[in-house]
C-alpha cells in the first residue's frame, strides 16, 4: 500500500512557507489505518524492540500509539502539554525555534526499569521526541526506540535524538 498517497499536503499551514503533512486522510481510510498499525507492529517486532509501554506524544501520537500498543501487547502512556493531566506529573521544558515548551507525564505512569517505545505521527526537527526521550530516561526507563509515520529527512531531526533505533514508514 502506498501510504504517501493517503497523506494530504496542506500548503502554508500553520504559517506561510510550511508544507503540512496531514495524516487525517490516512486515518479516515480503514485499510490505510489498519495497514499503518500492522506495518508499524511488524517492523517493531522485526527489530526486536520489545516494549512494556508505548508512549504517545500529544496529540497525533495518541492516535497511532494506542492501537499500536494494543497490537504489541503493551500499555499506552500519553505525554501531554502542561495542565492536561489530572494527577501529579513529571515535566520537562525544552527549546523551540522561538522560546520554550513543556511536556508532562503522570508520575505513576512509568516505573524505573520499564522498556519504552516513543511514537508520534511525524519527526521534523526532533525537539519534541528528544524531550520525551529525556523525560522517559529521567524516570529511569529504558528507551527501546522511536516510531514515526513520517520523517522529514531534510530537517535532520534524527540527529537530535538519543542513540536508539528509529522506525519511520514514510520519508519526505
Amino acid at each position: 500500500m502506498d501510504l504517501k498517497s493517503l497523506i494530504r499536503d496542506i500548503p502554508d499551514f500553520p504559517k506561510p512557507g510550511i508544507l503540512f503533512r496531514d495524516i487525517t486522510t490516512l486515518l479516515r481510510d480503514p485499510e490505510g489505518l489498519r495497514y499503518t498499525v500492522d506495518l508499524f507492529a511488524d517492523q517493531i517486532n522485526d527489530a526486536n524492540l520489545m516494549a512494556d509501554y508505548v508512549v504517545g506524544i500529544e496529540s497525533r501520537g495518541f492516535i497511532i500509539g494506542a492501537p499500536l500498543a494494543y497490537k504489541l501487547g503493551a500499555g499506552f502512556i500519553p505525554v501531554r502539554k502542561p495542565g492536561k493531566l489530572p494527577a501529579e506529573v513529571h515535566s520537562i521544558e525544552y527549546a523551540l525555534e522561538y522560546g520554550t515548551d513543556c511536556l508532562e507525564i503522570h508520575k505513576d505512569a512509568l516505573q524505573s526499569g520499564c522498556r519504552v517505545l516513543v511514537v508520534d505521527d511525524l519527526i521534523a526537527t526532533g525537539g519534541t521526541a528528544s524531550a520525551t526521550a529525556k523525560l522517559v530516561k529521567q524516570i529511569g526507563c529504558e528507551l527501546v526506540g522511536f516510531g514515526f509515520i513520517i520523517e522529514l529527512r531534510d530537517l535532520q531531526g534524527r540527529k537530535h535524538l538519543p542513540d536508539a533505533p528509529i522506525i519511520t514508514l514514510v520519508e519526505y
